[in-house]
């Protein structure tokens, strides 16, 4: 188990400011910024990295500039788009591929990695469609759509010594993932916290989440969590 730190979300990295996004395309806020100081601890000149979910690519640019070599992928073309664009902006080799983590390809052709970082979709929604901005964020009605299925992915996508860093609410269920992590067979663990004000999402479904036990009466903060798993 690792230690769990707790502090104010770090300011955005310079690195985390610099992209370029269309709508639909996840902006970074403090979720990347928590992600991203967790990933400077990681990264070291020539560390394979797999940035999952990518974006903006904000954090795949930034696993460059720390020296890794970083393959990007995302499941949708908007996003895949918008990270090469910004990757060529600022010069940066990453390579980037559309996607599906749930979806692995042939074990002949599967590569592994030192660090593979995350922020996936993991805000708990209600029943019902969801516009094409909200699948950047909306994972289910408890958080966990995507969470899962890259907990299951990880640990054939880690070499030995290689680890998971992957961002997401408490409210997702916190002891949830490092138990499935720890069952697959990684040392697992909350890395860091951070405690944010709620942005307008989590605002406009505060009756629903309340109801469902998510969210107490009278918190008006959300708490971010970084899930670190070493695969032994």
């Amino acid at each position: 188990m690792y230690r769990t730190s707790t502090a104010p979300t770090p300011p955005p990295s310079p690195a985390l400011d610099r992209v370029w996004r269309l709508p639909g395309v996840y902006r970074p806020q403090a979720d990347t910024a928590l992600l991203a100081a967790a990933l400077s601890r990681e990264v070291v000149p020539g560390s394979d990295v797999l940035d999952v979910g990518t974006g903006s690519g904000a954090l795949a640019l930034y696993a460059s500039r720390l020296g890794g070599c970083v393959e990007a992928v995302d499941i949708s073309w908007r996003a895949v788009a918008v990270t090469r664009l910004n990757a060529l902006r600022a010069g940066h080799p990453i390579e980037v591929h559309r996607r599906d983590i749930r979806h692995p390809p042939g074990r002949a052709s599967r590569r592994t990695y030192d660090v593979v970082v995350s922020n996936p979709p993991y805000v708990p929604a209600p029943p019902g469609p969801a516009h094409r901005g909200a699948r950047a964020w909306d994972a289910g009605p408890d958080g966990r759509q995507v969470l899962d299925p890259l907990c299951a992915a990880s640990a054939e996508l880690l070499r030995p010594g290689g680890v998971l860093l992957m961002v997401h609410s408490a409210m997702s269920g916190t002891q949830a993932t490092v138990d499935l992590l720890t069952g697959l067979g990684l040392s697992a663990g909350v890395g860091c916290r951070a405690r944010v004000p709620l942005g307008p999402v989590l605002r406009s479904r505060l009756p629903w989440l309340r109801a469902r036990g998510l969210m107490a009466a009278a918190d008006e903060q959300e708490e971010l969590v970084v899930i670190r798993a070493e695969r032994r």
